[in-house]
């Protein structure tokens, strides 16, 4: 009888370490998504933050991010291109939101505070306009957990496939408002530290 209960034991104890990882697992999808929404509200404070700091302007950090940013845009766009053969509206969104996150790039260098000296280039962007970006996002952030809410709450049907269609184009639009934005942002960084350069060389020449 002993020998019997022991293989028994033995096969309990086989099922349960085949059945950890995925309790283990379920526990983690469960745990995820309270974690990152706890974890939002820092990240936009410290985006905020990051965002308004005072920061030398560095010629290879400008021309990396522009060029970066400008691959990424490309990307975009043609992702996007693509996509809307599937997702109607996709490209056209797409290309607005980039469209005006130029602009408010334009707008940004416009408003940033920029200090000169004779040797270096110093700029703090616009509060207010950081601001309303970290708004744009949370507010996206926001739209997409009640968008997931809305698909549990729904039943089948017309109402969920316009949640769904809705919220695709309206998501690449506010991803292609930020890509413009920081493209045009770091062209006019990079822009006006080489101006700068020139300047000074001019300066420093003439003495």
């Amino acid at each position: 009888m002993a020998p019997a209960e022991t293989r028994g034991d033995r096969l309990c104890g086989t099922i349960l370490l085949w059945e950890m990882p995925f309790i283990v697992a379920a526990l983690a999808l469960l745990v995820l998504p309270l974690i990152l929404v706890l974890i939002v509200p820092f990240s936009v404070i410290q985006r905020y933050r990051t965002g308004t700091a005072r920061r030398p302007a560095r010629g290879w950090v400008a021309a990396l991010n522009f060029f970066g940013m400008m691959l990424s845009a490309v990307l975009f766009l043609l992702s996007a291109a693509i996509s809307s053969a599937w997702v109607p509206g996709a490209f056209s969104f797409s290309a607005l939101g980039m469209a005006g996150g130029c602009l408010l790039g334009a707008v940004g260098l416009a408003l940033t505070r920029w200090e000169t000296s004779a040797r270096s280039l110093h700029y703090t962007p616009n509060r207010w306009l950081v601001l309303l970006l970290t708004l744009v996002v949370t507010l996206r952030l926001g739209f997409g957990l009640w968008r997931v809410w809305q698909a549990w709450r729904f039943s089948p049907g017309e109402g969920e496939r316009w949640i769904a269609a809705a919220a695709i184009p309206n998501s690449m639009a506010v991803g292609a408002l930020m890509l413009g934005y920081y493209l045009a942002f770091w062209a006019g960084v990079w822009l006006r530290l080489r101006a700068h350069q020139r300047k000074s060389r001019v300066f420093f020449a003439s003495k």
